[in-house]
C-alpha cells in the first residue's frame, strides 16, 4: 500500500498540529487575545464571522471543527491562497493554530485505521461498477443494472459509515470499481475501500481539497484513479496501490482548480478548468478578473498536454474602471465546473461554462460548447443567457469588484445528457441555475428544440450539479435555496437565514417535448433553519430515482410518479468503520452513486448557512 504524501506538504508534530515559532509564542499576547485571534480579526473576521451564503464562505464555528494543519493547507496551496498570498508563512500558521482543532489524527502517521486483509486484486473481473461521474460518455447518471430491484428500495440499511478527518464539506462523488470504492475529501485525502465492507486498501493525499468526482479507467493494463484538486492539478493514481503515476497542471493562472470529473477514453483524459477567482473579487484592492475557461485532451498514460482550448479566445487585459471606480480586466470566466460528455461514434465532446467575472461579456458563457476530439477544435457554440457577468462581490452591499453588468449569475454547472429521440434526431438536455431545462440539437449547431421552466433560479438556484435519464423520461431537482432577510441594528447588511419554505422538489420531463410528466414537492423540513432544496446531483436506476436534499435527508422515488418510496436522514452523528468521528448535514454538488446492490452518498456542506458533515454512508438491502 501507499501512504505518502507530496513532497510539499509542511509536516506536522505528534499531535496533528503545525509547530509555530518561538516569536509567536502565547506569551508575548495578552492570553485573551493570542497573535492567531488579532490576525484572524484584521483579515479574516469580517467574511468568516457572519458570512454572507451567498458569497459561500464557511462560518468561523465550521472552521473550528477542523486540524490546524487543514487549515494552513486551505491558505498555503488552496482556495484561499489568493486571499493569504500577503500573509507572511508564520502568520498563516498562526491563524491556523488559532482556528484549528488540537485532537490528533486517529492513527499515526502513515498507519491505516481498519485496513482490509492482503488481497490480490482483479479490477478486471467485471464487478459491478459506478466508475466516473456519470456512469457513460453520455452522462446520463443512469445505471441500467445496479443489482438492486425497485421493490427492494424501501428496505436499504445503512451497512457502514466512513469518516472523513477535517472536512466540513463532502463535494467529491466517489467511483465503485472493481469491487473497491475510491473517494476523496476535502483533506486532501484520497482512500481506497473494500465496497462491501468500507475497510481501507490504500489511503493517500494530493496537494489540494480533492474537488472534482473520481474517474477510474484501464489505461495500457493498469488501473488508474483519476482526480482534480482545487490547487488546479490532474492525477493519475496506481488504483491498486495509490501510488502516484503523474501529475499535471494544465493553467498556469493562480485561482485555477478543477472541479470537472474526468472522463477517459482510448488513452485520453477529457477534463475542463473552472477558478475561484469569483471569490477573489471579494477583496476591494483585487484587480478582477483574468481567468478563463479551457478544456484539455491529456495523454492518460503519462499526463502529457495534447491540446488544450480556452472557452474565451482572448486573454484578459486590462479594462476601463467600473462605474464604481474599480480597476478591471476582462474578458473573463466561463469556466466550466462539469465533467464533459463524449460522442466519440462523432468524434465529439460536449462542455458547457458557467458565467463571465468581468466585462465585457462573451458569447461563450451560460452556454454549450462542442469540440472536435482530437484537437480540440471548437466546432459550435450555443448560449443560454446573454450578459452575464458575475462575481462573489456582486451580492455584497459595497459590490466592490462587481461588473457593470451585474448579471444573475445564470450557470451550466451540470454536464450535458446526449439523448436519442423518437424521431430519430438527437438531443443534448442542459440544465442552468436560471431554473431553465433545455434540450438543443447536436447535430444543427445547437438549435434550441424546446425549454421548460423549472424553478425561479437565482445564484443558489434553479439546477445546479445535474439531472438524470433513463432514455425514457428526464430527472430534474430544483434548489432554488431561498434566504429570509433581517438587519441587526445599525447594519447595512442583511442578515440572510435559510428559508424553510422555499426550494426543492423532483420533476420528470419527456425528453421529446420537454412537457412535465409529474412533479413531487419537496416534504417540509425541520429542525429549523433548514432548507427543502435539493441541490446534489441525482441519479437514477430502472424504477427509482435518487436525490439528496440541503436538509441532510436521500430520498428514492418511484420513477414513473414521483412517489417518495424511502427516505433516510443523513444529518446526525455516526459510529465509523476508521474511527474518525462523523456526522452527515446537507447534501449538495456529487450524487448517490449505486453499483453491486449497493448504493453509496456522500453528507455534508458548511457554506452558505448549510449543515456542515463529513460522512460517507453506504446502504445495503436487508435481507
Amino acid at each position: 500500500m501507499y501512504t505518502g504524501r507530496p513532497k510539499s506538504m509542511l509536516q506536522v508534530g505528534a499531535t496533528g498540529r503545525l509547530i509555530v515559532p518561538l516569536l509567536l509564542a502565547a506569551s508575548v499576547f495578552p492570553a485573551e487575545d493570542p497573535p492567531g485571534a488579532l490576525l484572524y480579526k484584521k483579515h479574516c473576521a469580517s467574511c468568516h464571522e457572519s458570512p454572507d451564503p451567498l458569497i459561500r464562505v464557511p462560518s468561523t464555528a465550521g472552521l473550528k471543527r477542523m486540524r490546524a494543519g487543514s487549515i494552513f493547507r486551505v491558505m498555503q496551496s488552496g482556495v484561499m491562497r489568493e486571499q493569504s498570498k500577503l500573509l507572511s508563512r508564520i502568520e498563516k500558521q498562526s491563524i491556523s493554530n488559532f482556528l484549528g482543532a488540537t485532537e490528533p489524527m486517529p492513527t499515526e502517521p502513515g498507519k491505516i485505521a481498519n485496513p482490509c486483509p492482503p488481497r490480490r486484486w482483479h479490477p478486471e473481473s467485471g464487478a459491478p461498477a459506478w466508475a466516473n461521474w456519470g456512469v457513460r460518455f453520455e452522462n446520463w447518471r443512469h445505471h441500467p443494472e445496479p443489482g438492486l430491484a425497485p421493490e427492494d428500495v424501501p428496505r436499504l440499511k445503512m451497512k457502514w459509515a466512513y469518516g472523513f478527518q477535517d472536512a466540513v464539506t463532502v463535494r467529491s462523488q466517489p467511483a465503485v470499481y472493481g469491487g473497491r470504492l475510491f473517494a476523496g475529501s476535502q483533506y486532501g485525502a484520497l482512500s481506497a475501500l473494500d465496497a462491501s465492507s468500507g475497510c481501507t486498501y490504500w489511503s493517500t493525499e494530493v496537494a489540494a481539497q480533492v474537488r472534482s468526482g473520481l474517474s477510474i479507467a484501464r489505461v495500457n493494463g493498469r488501473t488508474l484513479a483519476f482526480l482534480g484538486d482545487t490547487g488546479g492539478n490532474l492525477y493519475a493514481l496506481d488504483a491498486a496501490t495509490g501510488a502516484p503515476v503523474w501529475q499535471a497542471r494544465p493553467d498556469a493562472h493562480p485561482a485555477a482548480m478543477i472541479t470537472s470529473t474526468p472522463v477517459v477514453h482510448q488513452g485520453r483524459v477529457y477534463f475542463g478548468v473552472s477558478s475561484y477567482e469569483e471569490g477573489s473579487a471579494l477583496n476591494p484592492d483585487y484587480v478582477c478578473c483574468g481567468f478563463r475557461g479551457s478544456v484539455a485532451a491529456l495523454d492518460a498514460d503519462t499526463g502529457r498536454v495534447i491540446w488544450k482550448t480556452y472557452t474565451i479566445k482572448e486573454p484578459a487585459v486590462a479594462r476601463a474602471n467600473t462605474k464604481r471606480g474599480k480597476k478591471a480586466m476582462g474578458p473573463s470566466g466561463a469556466g466550466v465546473w462539469s465533467s464533459p460528455t463524449l460522442d466519440p461514434r462523432r468524434g465529439v465532446l460536449y462542455v458547457t461554462t458557467g458565467d463571465n467575472y468581468s466585462d465585457p461579456p462573451t458569447d461563450t458563457s451560460d452556454a454549450v460548447i462542442a469540440l472536435s476530439m482530437d484537437r480540440g477544435r471548437i466546432l459550435w457554440t450555443r448560449q443560454m443567457t446573454k450578459g452575464d457577468a458575475f462575481n462573489s462581490s456582486c451580492p455584497h452591499p459595497e459590490k466592490y469588484n462587481c461588473p457593470d453588468s451585474d448579471g444573475p449569475d445564470f450557470d451550466l454547472g451540470a454536464s450535458a445528457m446526449l439523448v436519442d429521440l423518437a424521431s430519430g434526431r438527437r438531443a443534448l438536455i442542459l440544465a442552468q441555475k436560471s431554473g431553465m431545462l433545455h434540450a438543443v440539437d447536436p447535430d444543427r449547431q445547437g438549435e434550441i428544440l424546446w425549454q421548460s421552466r423549472v424553478g425561479e433560479g437565482g445564484v443558489l438556484g434553479g439546477i445546479q450539479w445535474g439531472p438524470a435519464t433513463d432514455g425514457s423520461r428526464i430527472y430534474v431537482a430544483l434548489s432554488d435555496i431561498g434566504f429570509t432577510r433581517s438587519y441587526e441594528e445599525g447594519s447595512v447588511r442583511p442578515v440572510r437565514t435559510l428559508d424553510d419554505k422555499r426550494g426543492g422538489g423532483l420533476f420528470a420531463f419527456r425528453p421529446d417535448n420537454g412537457e412535465r410528466i409529474w412533479q413531487t414537492p419537496a416534504p417540509p423540513c425541520a429542525p429549523k433553519p433548514c432548507s427543502p432544496a435539493q441541490s446534489a446531483a441525482i441519479s437514477s436506476i430502472p424504477g427509482v430515482v435518487f436525490s439528496g436534499s440541503v436538509d441532510g435527508h436521500l430520498r428514492a422515488y418511484d420513477s414513473r410518479e414521483g412517489r417518495i418510496i424511502w427516505d433516510f436522514d443523513t444529518a446526525r452523528e455516526f459510529r465509523t468503520v476508521n474511527g474518525v468521528p462523523a456526522a452527515g448535514g446537507s447534501m449538495d454538488v456529487g450524487g448517490a452513486v449505486v453499483a453491486g446492490g449497493m448504493v453509496y452518498v456522500g453528507s455534508g456542506y458548511g457554506q452558505w448557512g448549510g449543515i456542515p458533515g463529513n460522512v460517507l454512508l453506504a446502504f445495503e438491502v436487508e435481507r
